[in-house]
């Protein structure tokens, strides 16, 4: 998979991929992560690649002209599933979505920033228009982030046990269960006797339960 990030503050993004799993990917071939500066694509020799808003109001407004010369430029060198704009008004991010996003070849994100982007971007060149929540950031970096992370441990041969992610918080509608490790008895807090048990089936079962009990207590809309 190839994604390609386009952001006017590309340095916000540099640290996130350079460690951890992200890290790993990139160096395993999983993935190849790409960060574009809209600067690069300016009109002017400024270098200017926002503007007031037409009609008024507060805040600028990413220009249309940049964005478009970058994303034509990288869609005349490969063909991409989407081109993906972080948006607070856009799609809401969800397991299912990550899951779908995960299976294909090449995306393009594309960060907001200021008060947004020309509407004629989102016309002409978005294919998905995705928010991480009902907030709103200072620009679309930090979605971009999250949603590549969610995307990227999906890849196979990623993580280390491709199972770990099946496990997951929301992907079959339900939260994880609670986990523990050593020591088995902290303080007099023991972990529950069916965990140190070594019986498998009545172990999945526990952890079914637990998981079912914590999604019925702290999200029982996932459960409708």
């Amino acid at each position: 998979m190839r994604i390609d990030i386009i952001s006017c503050v590309p340095n916000l993004l540099d640290s996130f991929f350079a460690h951890s799993i992200l890290k790993r990917a990139q160096q395993g071939g999983f993935v190849e992560v790409v960060i574009h500066d809209i600067r690069d694509y300016a009109v002017n020799k400024h270098r200017t690649i926002d503007d007031y808003a037409f009609g008024g109001g507060a805040g600028m407004v990413l220009q249309v002209e940049p964005i478009a010369r970058c994303i034509r430029a990288l869609t005349s060198e490969r063909s991409y599933d989407e081109v993906i704009y972080l948006t607070p008004d856009g799609e809401q991010m969800q397991q299912k979505m990550v899951n779908q996003l995960s299976l294909l070849g090449n995306i393009i994100m594309l960060c907001g920033h200021y008060k947004g982007v020309d509407q004629r971007v989102r016309d002409m060149f978005i294919t998905k228009e995705v928010s991480i929540g009902d907030y709103v950031l200072s620009g679309g970096e930090l979605a971009a982030a999250v949603l590549s992370d969610a995307i990227i441990r999906l890849l196979p041969g990623v993580l280390n046990d491709e199972t770990s992610a099946l496990t997951d918080s929301f992907q079959d509608n339900l939260l994880a269960p609670p986990v523990y490790t050593r020591p088995a008895d902290f303080e007099g807090n023991k972990v529950p006797e069916i965990l140190l048990s070594g019986h498998e089936a009545k172990i999945e079962d526990w952890r079914h339960e637990q998981s079912l009990l914590r999604t019925k207590s702290r999200r029982p809309d996932l459960l409708q």
